[in-house]
């Protein structure tokens, strides 16, 4: 349930800032994943490395949110990213990706068709490049891809969060934490990216994330 709402609020939420299109679609800290502290470690939690995670709000483009639920964080991307998420050709192919993630779950394919857009420093674009790198088991390259977004846009409030699920199934919680103090700062404890981080770490250590 939390991932079919996830994905709808998401979804929305892209579909907002790039336009006429109806809405249909970490960190560093210390031990790798938490935006300020350092950039994330393999193992150790490391993913939104963007080795420094400014808390300066950043950009509220429909960019910054790639795969999120309702979230209500307000950012503003920059002009040059902002007008590539509203180019109609790039809006469409970026829409394609992502039900090929979240209608087929063919992340591989996936992978593929966000390389192929040309903009792997978009954050919303590195970020589901990650989330399907995650979702392959190649934790390793999945962080990567989150700290790009992240160097990208270091308020991408969806990557803290989905780096924040990576950090907890590397066994980083204190990481995971991090980051959603993060999500805190740039949004609030009412958006769903917070939510759903927040509900993640209540889980028991060990157990399975679907989303």
């Amino acid at each position: 349930m939390i991932k079919g709402v996830l994905k709808l609020g998401t979804l929305a939420t892209f579909l907002r800032p790039l336009g006429p299109a109806p809405s249909p679609p970490p960190a560093l800290g210390a031990g790798g994943g938490g935006g300020g502290g350092g950039g994330g470690g393999g193992g150790g939690g490391g993913d939104p490395s963007y080795s420094a995670y400014p808390t300066s709000s950043p950009p509220s483009s429909p960019s910054a949110y790639p795969k999120r639920s309702g979230t209500k964080a307000t950012h503003k991307l920059k002009k040059t990213k902002q007008s590539s998420l509203d180019d109609s050709t790039f809006g469409q192919a970026y829409r394609a990706a992502y039900a090929t993630i979240y209608d087929r779950n063919d992340y591989a394919a996936a992978i593929e068709q966000l390389k192929a857009l040309g903009h792997d420093d978009h954050p919303n674009v590195a970020n589901l490049i990650g989330y399907s790198y995650r979702k392959l088991g190649d934790y390793k390259l999945s962080q990567v891809w989150y700290e790009r977004a992240l160097k990208a846009d270091p308020s991408h409030v969806l990557t803290w969060q989905y780096y924040g699920l990576w950090q907890i199934e590397q066994g980083n919680r204190d990481q995971a934490q991090y980051h959603l103090s993060r999500i805190a700062a740039i949004c609030g404890i009412d958006c769903e990216e917070y939510r759903s981080l927040a509900a993640a770490l209540e889980k028991p250590p060990g157990t399975g994330l679907v989303y």
